[in-house]
């Protein structure tokens, strides 16, 4: 917090700091002097008619009233990562929009009108990267119309916790009725270590180019069509890992995608009656391998919030948060 010569705590932001990370300080419950504070680190989104909206890295929003401020100020963005690779937000969605491709996509200035017939939000979601070349109302317009002319949702997908990443988009969106519906975050990590993981049937991994019947008889989203084999199998260099079991399906899968530097897990899948066994560090191990061949040296997975056993497995692999991503759905497609 700042402190004046005079040893006091001073508010050193205003409206005009709307866009910058900041730190605040603000009494918790109104009329209390000392003893409860709450502090909140995040973006400022906006400031009017006495309040203050901080966007948090996770992406919810704090309001705070103007008149329970007791300190204030702009602070840096958010470290680097010490372990692991570097990278820029936007190198990152780069690569993740290349590993999870849509079958049909438009720009519109420098954002990216994506579909692929319903499989995903990812693929079916506007990738904001920059100016859309409209106001936002005009851009968002556009969006809607594209999605309903092929009878899908309008969706954003957008970015915060990091440096460039997209708070004030997101409070834009949320002022003109747009829902967060779902949350996950991307995590990231040296590949080396990864590869180096070996289990018990190491040795049993089957890689393969494409995703066949038994690969996707484990898969967790069934009813498979053309279009998501097309989003499955797309990308710059794609393999597919399976560790066959007693019956048709086997009992791990997991998919990864190779792009330069990067490697990208995705699908990693594990039959409920063989988990605890390692399956999954098996299958990441033999991808992590195949992508060290081919020249990466760092990886890249998106985990839910809400996903305690992964979030577990991939921390124990020496993966860590970079930032997190949000789906908003725009207002006229919400159920009732």
């Amino acid at each position: 917090m700042e402190i004046s010569a005079a040893g006091r705590l001073e508010v050193r932001i205003t409206a005009a700091d709307v866009g910058k990370r900041v730190s605040v300080r603000r009494l918790s419950e109104p009329g209390v002097t000392e003893g409860k504070f709450t502090d909140t680190v995040g973006v400022l989104t906006s400031w009017d008619n006495g309040v203050l909206v901080i966007t948090r890295k996770r992406g919810e929003s704090v309001r705070i009233a103007e008149s329970s401020l007791l300190a204030g100020k702009v602070v840096p963005a958010a470290p680097a990562r010490r372990r692991g690779p570097a990278a820029s937000y936007e190198e990152l969605a780069r690569v993740s929009a290349r590993a999870w491709p849509p079958v049909e996509s438009e720009r519109l200035g420098e954002w990216e009108l994506r579909a692929a017939s319903g499989f995903t939000r990812r693929a079916n979601s506007v990738l904001p990267l920059g100016d859309p070349g409209l106001p936002l109302d005009g851009a968002l317009d556009v969006v809607r119309r594209w999605y309903g002319d092929r009878g899908l949702p309008a969706y954003v997908q957008t970015a915060t916790g990091a440096e460039g990443t997209q708070e004030l988009l997101c409070a834009e969106l949320e002022r003109r009725g747009w829902v967060r519906e779902v949350t996950a975050e991307l995590w990231i990590g040296a590949l080396a270590p990864v590869a180096d993981r070996t289990e018990a049937g190491a040795g049993g991994v089957v890689l393969a180019r494409e995703a066949d019947e038994a690969w996707l008889a484990r898969y967790q989203r069934k009813g498979v069509g053309e279009v998501a084999l097309k989003v499955l199998g797309g990308g710059p260099s794609v393999w597919f890992a399976s560790v066959p079991g007693e019956g048709v399906a086997p009992a791990a899968i997991g998919r990864c995608v190779v792009d330069g530097r990067w490697a990208g897990f995705a699908a990693v899948e594990v039959d409920p009656e063989q988990r605890r066994r390692g399956l999954a560090t098996v299958v990441m191990a033999a991808l992590a391998r195949r992508a060290l061949a081919e020249g990466a040296s760092a990886a890249w997975l998106q985990v839910e919030a809400d996903n305690a056993g992964a979030r577990a497995l991939y921390a124990g692999m020496g993966f860590g948060a970079h930032h997190a991503y949000h789906h908003y759905r725009g207002p006229e497609a919400s159920t009732t």
